[in-house]
């Protein structure tokens, strides 16, 4: 939901469950360019369950030091794209008849009161018009989030001086940035693995056709292959990092210690499928599944996800079609980490405008 537009530059600002993210690309050349980024870890305790910020002074402490001290190149705007946790969002895609645009605000407004279990007046909601189809109904992508939430992060950009020139969605974010990196001629379903849950989405090429989010979380895998093989957590991430699920001496061990995990996303991915399959008559069948986010990084997961569901599975790769100019890139390990702001940075200057 853009809330704010004039056609300045704007940089990604993600807040993730205890770490934040920023990046700024400059999109005027022929090849889109990284300017600036950097990241910085807080005291998870400073959001709760439902994502809103109950700590904002440590957001704000960490944010100010990242910003001012600790980036790798520069950010040179104060207005910021700002993602939005997606277990607390709400998206819905529907198949209206051709209509005026005050028709189409109250068929959106009836159909968010009575699909979404929170009030209109506790919700900030925003659509827009993903295609228009043969028989000239129109599908109508709609965004809603808990004002609590929004609310709570528009008193830490204050604080920060910041202007907040848009606000959506994590999977809105992703799947930019997938678009921009990645071959999308066939359906796509993406999945962000981050350290405390799963999110999950399908891209048509036109629209985000279904989600869902997983309590899978990339910290339990971790803890899980600590307890089975009698080792630190600081040592179970190592191997994890290292040797993952492929082939290792203590591989039979490690996919044990991972399967509870992995099974859930696995039920998961199953799940948004049969409803993509079931809502969307005569749409694509899925053709690939991409695989990022700070989790995506375990080494064997895309064969894994690809032998289980039998979709080729592959990791992302943000950075296809961006330069980093003279700055370092982010270490191999750590480019996952960076898919959401990058795709928050990504944001063109007509988006912000509609």
């Amino acid at each position: 939901m853009a809330l704010f537009y004039t056609d300045k530059p704007v940089f990604g600002f993600d807040i993730g469950r205890s770490s934040i993210k920023v990046m700024q690309i400059d999109q005027t050349g022929k090849k889109a360019k990284v300017t600036g980024y950097g990241a910085a870890t807080f005291d998870n305790s400073a959001i709760d369950n439902q994502g809103v910020v109950v700590d904002p002074e440590v957001l704000i402490k960490v944010a100010h030091e990242l910003l001012s001290q600790k980036l790798v190149g520069d950010i040179t705007t104060r207005r910021v794209a700002v993602s939005l946790p997606n277990a607390n969002s709400f998206s819905r895609v529907l198949t209206l008849p051709k209509m005026d645009d005050k028709d189409l605000k109250a068929a959106v407004d009836s159909e968010v009161d009575q699909s979404i279990p929170l009030a209109t007046n506790e919700l900030y909601y925003d659509y827009s018009v993903a295609r228009i189809l043969d028989d000239g109904n129109r599908e109508v992508q709609v965004v809603a989030t808990p004002r609590t939430i929004v609310d709570s992060y528009i008193g830490v950009f204050d604080a920060l001086g910041l202007e907040i020139a848009l606000v959506e969605s994590n999977i809105s974010a992703m799947t930019r940035v997938v678009i921009h990196s990645e071959a999308h001629d066939v359906t796509t379903l993406i999945v962000d693995i981050g350290s405390t849950a799963c999110d999950i989405s399908i891209y048509d090429g036109s629209a985000i056709r279904a989600t869902g989010t997983v309590d899978c979380s990339s910290e339990r895998l971790t803890q899980n292959i600590a307890d089975t093989l009698g080792i630190s957590v600081q040592q179970a991430h190592s191997i994890k990092a290292r040797y993952g699920l492929e082939v290792s001496k203590k591989q039979d061990q490690i996919v044990k210690a991972s399967e509870k995990e992995l099974n859930k996303l696995i039920s998961e991915i199953r799940k948004v499928m049969r409803y993509f399959t079931d809502r969307t008559s005569g749409s694509s069948p899925i053709g690939q599944i991409i695989i990022l986010g700070g989790g995506a990084n375990l080494p064997g997961l895309s064969s894994y996800i690809t032998n289980k569901i039998r979709v080729p599975t592959r990791l992302c790769a943000p950075w296809n079609n961006l330069s980093f100019g003279k700055l370092q890139p982010p270490h191999e390990l750590e480019t996952t980490l960076y898919t959401t702001a990058s795709g928050l940075a990504l944001v063109t200057q007509k988006e912000l405008a509609e």
